[in-house]
């Protein structure tokens, strides 16, 4: 420093001391630097209090020497003493060469930068508040301050200034929110538990409405939650927990909308105690906000769908997750399924769409306009401008809900807990909004037809519930809903109807819309023959699901639509099926749950009695697809009562190739006729005179059959029909009375035998045309 230089007010001595290693003769340089500013005060000299002010600031504690600099520092603060009350008016000019200190790389000159700071502080109070913003900058950087020294300064120094805005009602919390929000993402846990009590002290203050500013401050909450230390932890734990308080206490005053999306980021991290308080703010949230969160649902079902399948390690986030599930779905009713009214521009354009909002937030964004199911995760979040939910009604966006939806369902790694949640979601959308569920329809039918594959029976359940409900609704009644399983179907759905009431046995009259059916049934809608192929197609296709879930799946159908267009349906497709390997397993597998299975009985009786036209009608849409089955054919003959028309199939079975696969059938039709499905079959069986061709089926039957156990059991049956009249010539034959079932004006049983014939013709082809390939054939048996 120059000697020379002019310093006046300041004394050679008082400048001679300044720059004095020794602490000691700088404090007596302060103690009259104190002096002689009391004079100015005293004087009413504000020119020469700024000029020693000045002086302090550029010639001591701006200078390059690091004893100059300790003595501008002790020598501003005893100028702020020497003010007093004053000190207000020139706290500018002595605050800010203090902060400069702050950045010394001598740690020494920060611990008196931080005491002069004190000082300056103390005297002021309430009149630095508006330098405040500084303030806290400074202190926040000595919070991470390696020196202990340094930062046991700053802690005694931000519990005064922590005091003095506890004290004030002057408080600018509009100005300091930003220094706020850029501050909270520190990575220093010094500096985070700094930004923490500093979060905690004001939203202890009365006067201070932080909750009107927490959509700022949240994201970097959560990211401090996440700290590695078990203090900060729990301090930020306890910070959100009094802001989550005081939501509940004010749910009116609180932007639910603001916050939405950050909490959907949250609820997707990998850290525990994070998910978990995320997704408890979620569910009161959802709980508090209602159909204010409806347009965040995409990105919540996101996040939640997940959850749902954790195992008992994250039992609480998989609870507190599926509260949230059930909530939401609370929310969507059949108000949601109206059409879109056009809105007001300025109204559109004051209401931002929530998931593009969120797609710029994640990036890849999770529930957003792609549909992907990504959890990116950002650094810093951006604040949302406030959706007007009080001047426009909340609307459902459909489009993201069912890509997140569809997402999860095709993702095979999803937990089962999830699959089901999914299913159960789209059969809630299906419920309370048909009609605009129904434009998804076509992109989710090849997904749900898949699902049927899932290894859980529930799931199934669930996947068959959505299918049944979308091929039943009204709201999907249309004139062409379009393919459902790409280009290659190759029956178009005006070729599939099922035969109008009118003569049976005469070929099926196409209808113009939907599935004809009997006055007695519901109607089906247009998706129904659409599912009803593609069922089909997939079983055909994998032959494994045919065999494991097949009778499962087509039972549940049964219950949950109705059985008897089921069965019409997929009789009148099998007809026209050209892979007949396929069609005679098919047609063996319906006919083993139409005997068998308890969800038809009352089909079953329908087609026992026969008395109705359109018990008639069945009877033949289902014989004509039965005859690519020999022996099922006859098991529908004896169900339907049609005996003498079974005597008559089972003559032909003599021009058929008799296979083991044949026989094995055979076997089986035998055990079934001893089962109580039968009963009335067996107690026929008394009356000879009018059941005379059921006896010659069954002896048929018998002679097809090896010596095996089925022969036997059938010969001890035979053997047990009471009456000898079975020896009776045929002319005594034609006097008795005909069976009830052999003469049934409405049926064209010729017809049908030479239809039988025509089936059995095209599957001998088949399996010559195999021979000659070299293609495995069904094992032959030599008689």
């Amino acid at each position: 420093m120059n000697p020379e230089k002019d310093f006046s007010p300041l004394t050679p001595n008082i400048v001679r001391a300044l720059n004095d290693k020794l602490y000691e003769k700088r404090k007596v340089a302060a103690l009259e630097i104190e002096k002689l500013v009391r004079e100015f005060v005293a004087q009413n000299n504000t020119v020469q209090i700024k000029h020693v002010i000045q002086t302090l600031s550029q010639e001591f504690a701006l200078s390059q020497h690091p004893h100059s600099r300790k003595g501008g520092l002790i020598g501003l603060a005893a100028c702020s003493i020497a003010l007093g009350k004053d000190s207000g008016l020139y706290l500018k000019e002595l605050i800010e060469p203090v902060l400069t200190c702050f950045n010394d790389a001598d740690s020494r000159l920060r611990y008196y930068a931080c005491e002069a700071l004190y000082n300056i502080v103390k005297v002021a109070r309430g009149a630095v508040l508006p330098h405040f913003n500084v303030l806290f900058d400074g202190l926040s950087k000595l919070a991470a301050d390696p020196d202990p020294n340094v930062k046991s300064g700053s802690e005694l120094l931000d519990r005064l200034l922590k005091d003095i805005v506890t004290e004030s009602s002057k408080f600018d919390l509009v100005g300091f929110i930003p220094l706020l929000r850029e501050r909270i993402y520190s990575n220093n846990q010094y500096a985070r538990q700094f930004i923490i009590s500093w979060i905690l002290v004001l939203e202890s203050v009365p006067d201070i409405n932080l909750l009107d500013y927490l959509p700022e401050i949240l994201d970097g909450l959560f990211q401090i939650l996440g700290d590695n230390g078990k203090e900060i932890r729990k301090m930020c734990e306890v910070v959100l927990g009094e802001f989550l308080k005081e939501i509940k206490k004010n749910p009116s005053s609180v932007k639910f909308a603001e916050m939405a999306n950050i909490l959907v980021i949250h609820c997707q991290t990998t850290d525990d105690l994070i998910q978990l308080t995320a997704m408890c703010w979620m569910r009161e949230f959802i709980q508090l906000a209602g159909r204010v969160m409806l347009p965040y649902s995409s990105g919540i079902l996101t996040a939640v769908l997940p959850c749902l399948a954790y195992d008992d390690r994250k039992k609480s986030i998989k609870e507190v997750a599926n509260v949230c599930n059930q909530s939401l779905m609370k929310l969507v009713t059949p108000e949601d399924d109206e059409p879109d009214e056009p809105k007001p521009v300025l109204q559109r354009q004051a209401e931002p769409h929530p998931d593009d909002a969120l797609a710029k937030q994640e990036g890849a964004g999770s529930g957003g306009p792609d549909g992907s199911c990504d959890s990116s995760f950002s650094s810093g979040i951006s604040v949302f401008t406030q959706a007007s939910t009080e001047r426009a009604p909340v609307t459902l966006h459909l489009d993201g809900i069912v890509q997140v939806l569809n997402c999860h369902l095709s993702d095979m790694a999803i937990g089962m807990m999830t699959r089901i949640a999914v299913l159960k979601w789209l059969y809630h959308l299906y419920i309370k909004t048909p009609r605009k569920m129904f434009r998804h329809t076509d992109s989710l039918f090849p997904i749900l037809l898949q699902t049927l594959s899932d290894e859980s029976d529930e799931v199934v359940l669930k996947d068959l519930e959505v299918l049944a409900e979308i091929a039943s609704s009204p709201a999907g009644q249309t004139d062409d809903p379009g393919p459902l399983d790409g280009p290659d179907l190759r029956i178009s759905h005006s070729e599939l109807q099922v035969p109008t009431p009118g003569r049976a046995g005469l070929p099926t009259t196409p209808g113009t819309k939907g599935l004809e059916c009997s006055p007695s049934t519901p109607t089906m809608n247009s998706y129904f023959y659409k599912f009803m192929i593609n069922l089909l197609k997939r079983f055909s296709s994998e032959r494994k699901l045919l065999e494991v879930r097949g009778p499962f799946i087509i039972r549940q159908l049964c219950l949950l639509l109705n059985a008897e267009n089921i069965f019409h349906s997929m009789a009148d497709i099998l007809l026209r099926e050209e892979d007949l390997k396929f069609a005679s397993t098919m047609v063996h597998a319906l006919n083993t749950i139409l005997l068998t299975s308890t969800e038809l009985f009352q089909l079953r009786n329908q087609l026992k009695d026969l008395k109705t036209l359109e018990s008639q009608n069945l009877f033949c849409c289902l014989y004509r697809s039965w005859c690519h089955n020999p022996v099922t054919t006859v098991s529908l003959c004896f169900l339907t009562q049609n005996y003498q028309h079974a005597y008559d199939l089972i003559q032909k079975f003599g021009d058929l190739e008799v296979t083991v696969d044949f026989l094995t059938e055979v076997d089986k039709l035998v055990q079934l006729i001893e089962c109580p499905i039968f009963t009335y079959l067996r107690l026929q069986l008394l009356d000879v005179k009018n059941n005379p061709y059921l006896i010659k089926a069954l002896y048929g039957l018998l002679m097809l059959l090896p010596q095996s156990s089925a022969f036997q059991l059938l010969s001890h049956r035979l053997q047990c029909v009471p009456n000898p009249e079975l020896l009776q010539t045929e002319a005594s034959l034609k006097a008795a009375p005909k069976s009830q079932k052999a003469d049934s004006p409405s049926i064209d049983y010729a017809e049908l035998l030479q239809h039988f014939e025509k089936v059995q013709n095209k599957h001998l082809e088949v399996r010559h045309q195999r021979s000659g390939r070299g293609d495995p054939l069904d094992r032959r048996v030599v008689l």
